[in-house]
């Protein structure tokens, strides 16, 4: 690459409290590329991408826009400069409205004011090119987590930047959303806009970009032109080995039925009801479209919400409906959609967002037993292998993927019955998924009875025993995932029988 690139990264480097991110790190974007970057969770491309937008500076290194070298110390110095990013973990104001969350600090103004009118009216414009139609009025705590990805996206492009960033954007995202996210991509890229596109979704990454740069342990592993991407060159540079086999799908023996859903209305769909039941032992995948129902099911077994009618039982005895805490207790565990605001307390140690769920449990006279919760949590961080400084680390400065694993790794320390996962590899690297398939796959091996809600196809029928796919809050199909295919659960996803 020479000074006519778009964007070029020389030599970039960072360190936080000790941790290397970053080891002379190089880039190079051209006018109009659609460049993916890849690398396992821990790679350093969150780190690299904020660095570019201005969240915090290299250590050392140079950045160059057309040529030119720039220094970027904040966002708005990002935005000056052109470049826009779309954060992974959502960077929304829930109380604001969503064209003032698409304008926020970029108010259009009429004699001195902010025009509301006016933001909405533009607003709109950005909103359709995403493909969420919804009105620029409505407040973003209303909307799903699907929904907030798109407001983020529509956010990104209002700045009219030339380098748009998109870290994970599709992590939430239906595939008839992300379709149409493609089609926003190949638009912005012909018009000249650069796009640096982040992925755990290698099918993605092969249809969307023009070239993949690959990070791996904070240095640069190796690049692939367009007519060398593939799924195993991918996942050779970014692990450094070929994955032979990525779902082990151990053979079970299905014992007796351990969760029934009987009859069940949720506050979501009030005028839909639903029956099923899942066996010790079992994997059951549920699949369906952004806004279908699926997490409102979950949070209402969970007993987050009241059901409207119905009820849930374990081994045959009914659950008090509304109650987490008797759920828990009753061998229930729920990993949330969205991690950091539903799961995780973001400012304190890995060591005690391990053990929370447990202090109760391993608490004597008032006070838990250090030496008991030192143990527990070590094997826990080896078990996942969470990547870290250790146990006393902060979580909020855990990538992603790990943070997930950390929510997972809290409930595998209360040994339960029954495993709720609301979307578990959102977010997560090709290794790490494969980590926790395996956790999966072992505790299903012991009993445990598994429902995860999946958006990721491959996932849904690589993993599961089971499918049970939902439309608009009803249950649309429910066969073997060897009697399924994609088309088949894309169908009754939308509604087609």
């Amino acid at each position: 690459m020479n000074n006519d690139s778009l964007l070029s990264v020389l030599a970039v480097s960072k360190n936080f409290s000790g941790v290397q991110a970053l080891t002379g790190v190089n880039l190079h974007l051209m006018s109009g590329e659609r460049l993916a970057l890849i690398g396992q969770n821990g790679a350093g491309k969150s780190t690299l991408m904020k660095i570019l937008a201005g969240v915090f500076p290299a250590d050392c290194g140079q950045i160059k826009i057309r040529g030119t070298p720039v220094q970027i110390y904040s966002v708005s110095d990002a935005l000056k400069h052109g470049i826009a990013l779309i954060h992974q973990e959502l960077n929304l104001v829930p109380n604001l409205d969503i064209g003032s969350n698409i304008f926020l600090g970029r108010e259009p103004q009429h004699l001195g004011l902010i025009d509301p009118k006016l933001i909405h009216r533009n607003s709109s414009q950005y909103l359709k090119m995403v493909g969420l139609d919804v009105s620029p009025a409505r407040l973003v705590r209303s909307l799903s987590i699907g929904q907030r990805q798109l407001v983020e996206i529509a956010k990104a492009l209002a700045t009219d930047a030339q380098i748009l960033i998109m870290d994970e954007p599709t992590s939430s995202l239906s595939p008839h959303e992300t379709n149409l996210l493609f089609e926003v991509i190949k638009d912005l890229s012909n018009k000249g806009v650069g796009i640096i596109y982040i992925s755990h979704r290698l099918g993605e990454v092969k249809s969307v970009a023009t070239r993949v740069e690959v990070l791996r342990d904070g240095r640069n592993a190796g690049s692939l032109e367009k007519d060398l991407i593939s799924h195993n060159r991918m996942v050779s540079l970014m692990v450094g080995r070929n994955i032979a086999q990525f779902y082990q799908h151990l053979k079970r023996h299905s014992a007796a039925i351990i969760l029934k859903v009987e009859n069940l209305r949720t506050q979501a769909f009030p005028n839909k009801s639903l029956s099923f039941q899942i066996k010790a032992g079992e994997i059951v995948g549920m699949g369906g479209l952004v806004g279908a129902g699926r997490t409102a099911i979950l949070q209402t077994i969970f007993g987050i919400f009241r059901p409207l009618s119905g009820y849930v039982s374990i081994s045959g005895k009914i659950l008090r409906p509304g109650s987490p805490l008797e759920a828990i207790q009753k061998g229930i565990a729920l990993v949330p959609e969205n991690r950091q605001e539903n799961a995780l307390i973001l400012d304190t140690t890995v060591r005690f967002n391990l053990s929370l769920a447990s202090l109760r449990r391993d608490q004597k006279l008032g006070f838990v037993g250090q030496r008991r919760e030192k143990v527990l949590v070590n094997q826990i961080i080896n078990r996942l292998s969470i990547r870290g400084t250790g146990s006393e680390q902060l979580v909020k400065y855990l990538s992603g993927g790990n943070q997930q694993k950390v929510v997972l790794g809290r409930w595998l320390a209360m040994s339960p019955s029954i495993l709720l996962l609301d979307e578990p590899t959102r977010g997560v690297d090709v290794g790490s998924k494969q980590q926790i398939y395996r956790v999966i796959e072992e505790l299903a091996a012991k009993g445990v009875a598994v429902l995860f809600v999946s958006s990721e196809m491959e996932e849904l029928l690589g993993l599961s025993d089971r499918i049970i796919v939902v439309h608009e809050g009803g249950i649309s199909g429910d066969f073997p995932s060897n009697q399924s295919s994609e088309n088949k659960v894309l169908n009754l996803a939308s509604g087609i029988q």
